[in-house]
């Protein structure tokens, strides 16, 4: 049987992990600096430039952004302040309108009540005048009437009939009074 064994010592001739043993000090110091000063150089050449590009860029991006957005946040309150503008005049118009027309339906009224009233005194007239006729047809019947009455109702009481002037002459008398 062999015997297996694990060898956790270092071989001969070596001390330890290199990193730390103070003879490899100089050429990691080197190496060191060496990688960065290249790391140094491709940063401060290549890569920040690029960066700084790139910010600028979107810097430029977005004071272009903002400056459209301020262009159309002018262009909207123009927009609006036009529409404040024309609603403000359509109901300035709406209001001359409707005056007008307010007006124009009160002239009309007026015209019409002016025609009706000339035709109602008209008709007033009118009826005046044929009442007053129909008055003095109806007064000068009266006197025939009531001398016929009166004739009439003197024979009846006394047999005989009265003179027709001496009748005329009472209703005369009598209708003066």
């Amino acid at each position: 049987m062999a015997e297996a064994t694990a060898h956790s010592e270092a071989p001969e001739g070596h001390g330890g992990f290199p990193p730390f043993q103070s003879e490899y000090f100089p050429s990691q110091i080197v190496w060191l600096t060496l990688t960065f000063i290249l790391l140094y150089v491709l940063m401060s050449k290549v890569a920040l430039p690029r960066i700084g590009s790139i910010f600028a860029a979107r810097s430029n991006c977005i004071a272009e952004d903002i400056k459209a957005a301020q262009g159309l946040k002018e262009q909207s309150e123009a927009a609006y302040a036009a529409y404040e503008k024309a609603l403000a005049d359509a109901r300035t118009r709406a209001q001359s309108i409707a005056n007008a027309t307010r007006e124009r339906q009160a002239a009309e009224a007026g015209e019409l009540q002016k025609r009706l009233e000339a035709q109602l005194h008209e008709r007033l007239a009118a009826a005046e005048r044929s009442i007053a006729a129909t008055r003095t047809a109806a007064m000068a019947n009266v006197r025939t009437i009531a001398a016929e009455t009166a004739t009439a109702i003197v024979e009846r009481l006394t047999g005989a009939a009265p003179a027709a002037e001496e009748v005329a002459g009472a209703v005369s008398d009598v209708i003066k009074q």
